[in-house]
């Protein structure tokens, strides 16, 4: 949906995913609430692509409403630190928690798009005119330096809410705090961010590195201190991804790059799962260690890459 945004304006498409969103949410409050299971398959499915359409676009129409490129990074960290303490408490307390998890979400999205209807579209403009060689260079440097970093964005907050508390087998409650923590610290970090991928990684690396002493011990009071380093390491990437990602992009591209650093970065959402699969092999500690390893090498091909740049005349 990037490229439609660019062609077609911010406006009109982030709108239409925000209600096609809304509209995947009621499927799968009526699936929840009637056992209709074969309206779950769609409601997924059609959240996951309103989603996504809606990250690109909306990304890129409120980057240029307050010229603040990781803004949308808040705004995304803000729904993951509230959303899933929400989902967890009314999972536990509230009555017909299939239905009543929903409803806030639901409320929510209507709201949005009723206060987003006053806001003035940004894009479908003119292509700005730049040189073929302005263009290689700047896709060169998004595929060099975004989108390798990008899978960490959501690869740090998903071993933080998820493979942790499912390793030491919490309770409902604590994982929704965890999955609170985690994005509220990327979004404390993000607001005051000036980062490099360096950083970012460093700190992907100190936060699982913990994880995996605290899944070794089975700690919580240290597991809780990993999910809060993994939720610095997530702030600081997504900030960097996203503020790089609109100084190189132009602004008839800028939906289309943005959609490209989204995707990437949700790749990093398979970690759990990745981490799972191989816990057949060896320990979930064991792979948390590898994993502050692939996190160590990443920190190094960044070195290596800015000392050859600084050599370069």
């Amino acid at each position: 949906m990037g490229p439609l945004a660019d062609r077609r304006g911010r406006r009109r498409v982030a709108l239409a995913s925000l209600a096609l969103n809304v509209l995947s949410t009621l499927l799968l409050m009526v699936g929840g609430a009637w056992g209709g299971t074969w309206l779950l398959l769609p409601g997924r499915f059609l959240t996951g692509v309103s989603t996504g359409a809606l990250l690109a676009a909306g990304s890129a129409w409120i980057k240029e409403l307050s010229d603040l490129p990781r803004r949308p990074g808040l705004f995304v960290s803000a729904g993951f630190a509230t959303g899933g303490l929400v989902a967890a408490l009314i999972a536990q307390w509230a009555p017909w928690p299939m239905v009543t998890a929903y409803v806030p979400h639901v409320v929510l999205g209507a709201a949005a798009g009723w206060l987003a209807l006053a806001a003035p579209e940004t894009g479908g403009s003119v292509p700005v005119q730049i040189s073929q060689a302005d263009h290689e260079h700047t896709g060169h440097l998004f595929r060099r330096t975004v989108l390798p970093l990008a899978p960490w964005v959501f690869a740090a907050p998903t071993i933080g809410f998820v493979t942790l508390p499912s390793t030491l087998h919490t309770g409902l409650i604590l994982t929704g705090i965890a999955t609170t923590v985690v994005p509220g610290t990327g979004l404390l970090t993000a607001r005051r961010a000036r980062s490099t991928p360096t950083e970012g990684l460093l700190a992907v690396a100190a936060g699982t590195a913990t994880a995996a002493i605290a899944a070794t011990a089975e700690n919580e009071p240290l597991a809780l201190l990993a999910v809060i380093v993994l939720g610095v390491g997530y702030g600081l990437t997504l900030a960097h991804g996203l503020t790089l990602t609109a100084a190189l992009a132009p602004p008839h591209r800028l939906a289309r790059r943005t959609a490209r650093l989204w995707t990437a970065a949700y790749l990093g959402m398979f970690t759990p799962h990745v981490l799972t699969l191989l816990g057949h092999i060896t320990t979930t500690p064991v792979l948390l260690a590898a994993v502050t390893l692939l996190a160590l090498a990443g920190f190094g091909s960044y070195q290596a890459k800015r000392m050859a740049g600084h050599r370069t005349p």
